[in-house]
């Protein structure tokens, strides 16, 4: 085991050493800014009242909580809330709220034992999932919730690896199933003709026709309902700068180039592969967001009951920067059609206050309440935001028990052995390069490793070592004890 983790620090510390060289605007900390910010758990309700601001007239509550790797979501005929959770290899339901106190009335798992499923759609009596390898469905019951039959793989064979590895999958208005997949790295020439592009196919899997190509990473989309055009957001390359190139929202058309690896932004040719013939050919941005905010889920509003300037807007989510000198991103953003262009304003704001992270948000979904919901995958919550309704921010039970680690069945001895391995092990095995776990002097940049037991157990640390969220490298540990010591010695802290 010595040599991989030997390995992998001489690798992170090659891989600071020649971004410094070669961005001189570049530092450590930007390279090695961590994408969990600097809080935990779900927010309680005073720092929820406090911290989040909405518009006049919306409110927030808490739908759901402890759903790990909340990612992509979406509603069923009748209510229920269908999630896909990458990290935790499995896709749940959060049961439709039939008591009518502003919450989920269960969780429980649909399908597990997935490939990073990471989005989720719905076509006829299919439920349909995006792994990060292959598309499957299965025969859906939407008055039961509950699947039927065997679960099938139609599309199969889709890249995975390297960075980016998430696939975004959703009906368009033309019955097609609609497939984003994002580039293998940051920029490159792409080998595989599959990555950095958007595709489309008949629903049961047949008809492979390409629709976009240099697409950088287009995770969410959505149909306009003043035009019928396609959005994507995109977001934009990293390692040139805090501040540029910014990130896409692109109108997509059939054959359209949309820059990636040569083109940046509104026509910049990129300073690592020009191309005059390229830089000529690529679509321009619909909407530029701000550098590096990782814009994600894209939801145009259908709902007649919210205010005139909110109908047909859509709403984004920004799941915030990893690589800036300071944080930026972190919330939610309206985008509202001008007859010209896109005026953006922010929806849902105050996950970050001065490098305080407290939520990331990821996907949205509108449900048939007129509510507006919203994944969060680092407080592992669902919020749900309404206009002119009022709700308890805190809508879950209070007398809820409180989350275990996993480690409770050790006796005191032993668990103060495993943690001794486990920081030994985190000394030595590369996560001083990004992490710090004492909080008394923080470097610029780095990651102070704190309240870690409030968002994990260790199942979820553990998943979190085999499909970390980059930049964050997989963790090589060959064995269960050395793996559990260093899951115990992060949650002790």
């Amino acid at each position: 085991m010595w040599w991989k983790i030997l390995l992998g620090l001489i690798a992170g510390l090659v891989i600071g050493f020649f971004v410094l060289l070669s961005r001189v605007d570049i530092t450590l900390g930007i390279v090695f800014h961590s994408l969990f910010g600097s809080g935990g758990g779900t927010p309680t309700e005073e720092t929820l009242q406090s911290r989040l601001q909405l518009p006049q007239g919306f409110t927030i509550g808490l739908y759901a909580t402890d759903v790990t790797s909340a990612r992509f979501i979406e509603f069923s005929n009748s209510g229920d809330l269908i999630v896909a959770q990458p990290q935790a290899s499995k896709v749940s339901i959060l049961m439709r709220d039939a008591n009518g106190d502003g919450a989920a009335d269960g969780q429980r798992v649909l399908l597990d034992n997935l490939t990073r499923p990471h989005s989720i759609d719905f076509h006829e009596d299919y439920l349909y999932i995006g792994e990060s390898n292959a598309i499957g469905r299965v025969r859906f019951d939407h008055d039961k919730g509950e699947v039927m039959g065997d679960y099938e793989r139609i599309i199969t064979g889709l890249g995975d690896e390297g960075n980016h590895w998430s696939k975004s999958i959703r009906f368009g208005p033309d019955g097609l199933l609609y497939l984003s997949s994002g580039s293998t790295c940051n920029v490159c020439i792409e080998t595989d003709q599959q990555r950095a592009t958007m595709t489309r196919y008949n629903p049961d899997g047949t008809g492979e026709e390409r629709v976009a190509t240099g697409l950088r990473n287009s995770v969410g989309f959505d149909w306009a309902p003043f035009d019928g055009g396609l959005y994507a957001t995109d977001n934009g390359r990293d390692l040139l700068g805090n501040d540029y190139p910014p990130c896409e929202l692109n109108r997509i058309e059939m054959g359209g180039f949309y820059g990636w690896p040569h083109v940046n932004g509104f026509g910049d040719s990129d300073p690592d592969f020009p191309d005059d013939d390229r830089l000529q050919n690529a679509i321009p941005p619909a909407h530029g967001f701000r550098a590096h905010n990782a814009p994600l889920g894209i939801r145009f509003l259908t709902d007649p009951a919210l205010p005139l300037d909110y109908q047909g807007s859509a709403l984004v989510a920004l799941h915030g920067s990893w690589n800036r000198s300071s944080y930026d991103g972190y919330k939610v953003v309206s985008l509202h059609w001008n007859g010209e262009g896109f005026d953006e304003k922010d929806f849902l704001s105050g996950f970050e206050n001065k490098g305080d992270i407290i939520g990331r948000p990821v996907d949205i979904a509108e449900g048939n309440d007129g509510c507006v919901y919203i994944s969060d995958d680092f407080s592992m919550s669902i919020f749900r935001v309404c206009y002119g309704i009022e709700q308890a921010v805190s809508s879950l039970s209070e007398d809820l028990p409180p989350g275990e680690t996993g480690l409770e069945h050790l006796e005191a001895q032993a668990l103060e052995s495993l943690i001794e391995k486990g920081e030994q092990l985190y000394q030595t095995g590369g996560c001083i390069i990004c992490h710090v776990a004492k909080v008394d002097k923080v470097p610029s940049g780095m990651k102070p490793l704190i309240g870690i037991s409030a968002r994990h157990n260790v199942a979820s640390l553990e998943s979190l070592f085999e499909t970390p969220t980059p930049p964050m490298p997989p963790v090589l540990i060959e064995n269960d004890e050395d793996r559990l010591a260093l899951t115990a010695y992060l949650l002790s802290l």
